[in-house]
């Protein structure tokens, strides 16, 4: 990167410039003119925002024998590293849904408001947008991110495939890498113990209508390894043993299922920083980092590089394949055997892909069957007293969670669940709302918990259900008003079904329920339009608050999916249970869209588990196994059985070891002895005619000669066979490839080497004193060592290694191996 962080008025931006790169820098990386060696991006994802960005990461990390370059196309900016909670209070709040038509009459159609939300789509449902930036709306949710139950992921409406691997181990490690595997540790103390034993005994005692039966709910995640115990059950808890009172081990078990599934990270393991509230940009800008680190700062060998500003206006299709991508800032190609990830929200990448293949045969019902969630937000403020004597007197918080069932006039059972949220008690300092913004899950409902004080506890339950996936109603179709590219802009719409009303109802008389147990029979508070309304002991909120007027519009809750649905009959279907479109070979979906039916939770958990699926599909791994009775010592993806001596480095590059020359010599060397004699089989690649390199065999170890360049030491006491066409540097045999490098008493014969870009075959045969090199499978030279201090073989005391030169150009070997002979 060439290039300097350019400078503001008030910043340097360091952040963008060493995270991302032009699109102009993206495409001359992979001109093989330039850079030799150079290659095409092998997968582009599209959007770099939720999903998108775990998708790239993942391929990048799980890629080990770096097989593939991945560029990530991005429409907005690179605006922050990480979620708005991790950092000072800045003001970038989400903006109140409207529609292009009312930001149209006030000019700002076409505008970001708070810096980076657009939006591109008509519906008669207004919605917020998208968050154009790298990170998207993974930077701004709330953090709530629970399991989905296996009902809600039944292979009679997923497919088998998608399931079982989602149930073996995807959704664990998605777990683990939001950090919902564990309790939130950051949510504790008296306020949120009280509010969860008083939820705990309403629902056991049945006295929350639609909630479902703790016991018959899977376990928290914290204890699924095995068997627990009280200990470990009053410590995940937060409560000392003695306060465990007569609970059974099951009981503490089902109050353990009320902790909120909050994706976030207070502490970590020794050694490591806590990620915090997770969001998916600073894993994109890990893995950026990463990639420029192997590259050694050399674009064209960068694995994974991020363009902003990049908006995709249109895939170029020839029948079912995807040839390339066209952007606001010039054209993508996509190489044969090159793949699309389309990654953007859910409207966004249902736009793209009903204009890229709409009227594409067998590729599914595009557009139908959209949801998004049903949300209500209940919030009471209720007296200190109701909930038992509370000593502290510092500003508190808490985070419950309570699952919750409805059953639709046609038997399906459907689901819900109230995200619980509290504070009060007052600040010690006086920055309270500081300190909410960072403790509070929902940012969102900020302004809710402003009243919270020293006498007063403000709550809010906030109901989150499922909508009907088969509603014919909700859909999306292409508009015919092109947007600023000159692309339709999508038209949505999105109602409720019977069924949704139902559930919708259920869901806001459990919220009552909950909140009266809250209340513990003293006269509460209701939040009606921005003023508490008293309400008397044992009256049920919506007395004074109906259903309808706590209810979110279907827009809000930025959960839409269901449109490039999984499934594995294109009748009913978009996308099969690869995530690959029914009928085209080579374009991929990530995100919500694919969800056949959204149960309850936040689409956050599962949608980074199919991402990483989805990474891990295109990305397989290779390693090189032998099939000739060698032993492999390098199989393209490990090299923890090999050391870098000297100046330069190596790296792996589509499976092979990739010299990366220094100022001086260079040697990395394989620390596992070679046996006494044996048979060393490889193969290597020039990437230019005047390459320049070679195998160093048997040579001591180059720490123990005092060399200020170890890497002299293989050249002094050992044997290298020459890697250099042009025969540096008088031109003799003695200096060309397959020759035994300075060696006058040896049988040369020249064959014929591969062109640069074309690998050829390797194998040194050595026993005692004789060596033999075989190029391209005919013997070139044959030579017998008379120099007692070179050369010596493998002994106990005395161990021989190989090890291979970087020298000059980027010379590549790969299949290393060995055997005895």
């Amino acid at each position: 990167m060439a290039t300097q962080a350019q400078v503001t008025d008030f910043s340097r931006d360091v952040l963008g410039r060493y995270v991302c790169n032009t699109l102009a820098e993206a495409m001359s990386s992979t001109d093989g003119q330039a850079f030799p060696g150079a290659r095409p991006f092998d997968v582009v994802v599209i959007g770099g925002g939720s999903f998108g960005a775990v998708v790239a990461a993942h391929m990048f990390h799980v890629d080990v024998s770096r097989t593939h370059r991945v560029l990530v196309l991005e429409a907005g900016p690179f605006m922050l590293p990480e979620h708005v909670q991790n950092l000072p209070m800045l003001g970038l709040a989400v903006p109140d849904p409207t529609s292009i038509a009312a930001l149209r009459r006030i000019g700002k159609e076409k505008v970001a408001r708070n810096e980076v939300w657009g939006l591109a789509w008509h519906s008669p449902v207004p919605f917020p947008g998208l968050a154009y930036c790298v990170g998207g709306r993974s930077l701004y949710w709330g953090g709530w991110a629970p399991r989905p139950l296996p009902e809600e992921l039944s292979p009679a409406v997923w497919p088998k495939a998608v399931v079982d691997d989602l149930q073996d181990d995807q959704l664990d490690k998605a777990g683990e890498q939001i950090g919902v595997d564990q309790t939130n540790d950051f949510i504790f103390g008296p306020l949120h113990m009280a509010l969860r034993e008083r939820l705990y005994k309403a629902v056991s005692r049945q006295l929350v209508p639609a909630a479902m039966d703790l016991s018959t709910l899977p376990n928290h995640p914290a204890l699924r390894d095995g068997p627990f115990s009280l200990g470990r059950l009053t410590h995940l808890l937060g409560i000392g043993p003695e306060s465990a009172g007569e609970h059974h081990v099951q009981e503490l078990a089902d109050q353990l299922k009320l902790e909120a599934p909050l994706a976030v990270q207070a502490s970590s393991r020794p050694g490591f920083f806590p990620n915090n509230k997770f969001s998916a940009g600073p894993l994109l800008v890990q893995a950026a980092r990463a990639a420029w680190t192997d590259s050694g700062g050399i674009d064209a060998d960068k694995r994974l590089m991020i363009v902003p500003q990049c908006h995709v206006t249109r895939l170029d299709t020839r029948g079912g394949q995807v040839i390339g991508v066209q952007t606001g800032q010039g054209y993508v190609p996509l190489p044969p055997g090159g793949s699309v990830v389309i990654a953007l929200g859910t409207i966004e990448s249902t736009r793209l892909v009903q204009d890229a293949f709409g009227s594409l045969p067998g590729t599914g019902p595009i557009g139908s069957g959209l949801m998004a969630h049903l949300r209500s937000n209940l919030t009471i403020r209720i007296p200190r007293e109701a909930l038992g004597h509370i000593a502290e007197r510092e500003l508190m918080a808490a985070a419950l969670f309570l699952k919750g069932h409805s059953m639709a006039a046609d038997g399906r059972e459907r689901f819900f669940h109230l995200q619980i949220t509290a504070a009060g008690l007052g600040s010690r300092g006086g920055d309270s709302e500081a300190e909410l913004f960072k403790k509070l899950p929902d940012i969102d409902l900020f302004d809710r918990f402003r009243s919270a004080n020293d006498t007063h506890v403000v709550i809010t339950l906030r109901g989150i259900g499922e909508m009907d996936p088969g509603n014919p109603a909700s859909r999306i179709r292409l508009d015919s008003e092109l947007d600023e590219y000159g692309v339709p802009r999508a038209l949505v719409h999105l109602s409720p079904s019977e069924a949704d009303r139902r559930l919708w109802d259920d869901m806001d008389a459990c919220a009552d329920a909950a909140a009266l147990a809250f209340a513990n029979g003293s006269p509460f508070e209701v939040l009606d339009r921005g003023t508490f309304r008293p309400v008397p002991a044992g009256q049920s909120p919506s007395h004074v608050v109906p259903f309808g007027r706590r209810r979110d519009g279907l827009g809000t809750t930025h959960h839409e999916g269901g449109t490039l649905r999984l499934g594995d009959d294109p009748a009913d279907s978009v996308t099969n249970a690869d995530c690959r479109l029914h009928g085209v070979d080579n374009a991929y979906a990530a995100g919500p869209a694919l969800f056949p039916r959204l149960g309850s939770p936040n689409p956050m958990l599962t949608g980074v588990a199919l991402a990483r699926r989805l990474a891990e599909h295109l990305t397989p791994a290779r390693r090189f196994v032998a099939t000739d009775n060698h032993e492999v010592l390098f199989d393209g993806t490990d090299m923890s059985a090999w050391r870098m001596t000297g100046a330069g480095r190596f790296q792996i590059v589509d499976g092979a070891l990739q010299a990366v020359p220094g100022d001086g010599l260079g040697l990395l060397w394989c620390t596992r002895p070679t046996p006494t004699d044996f048979s060393l089989r490889l193969q290597y690649r020039a990437t230019r005619p005047d390459d320049n390199s070679g195998v160093y065999v048997r040579f001591p170890d180059p720490a123990g000669k005092g060399y200020d360049n170890p890497a002299w030491v293989a050249a002094h006491f050992g044997f290298e066979i020459q890697i250099d066409d042009l025969a540096r540097p008088d031109g003799a045999d003695m200096h060309r490839t397959g020759a035994v490098y300075g060696a006058d008493a040896q049988t040369y014969t020249p064959v014929a080497v591969r062109p640069p870009g074309e690998w050829n075959d390797y194998e040194i045969r050595v026993r005692a004193q004789d060596y033999t090199v075989i190029l391209n499978g005919q013997q070139v030279t044959s030579f017998t060592n008379t120099d007692p201090g070179r050369g010596l073989p493998t002994t106990p005391e005395a161990p021989a290694y190989l090890g291979l030169q970087a020298h000059t150009g980027r010379v590549c070997f790969r299949n290393v191996r060995i055997s005895v002979i």
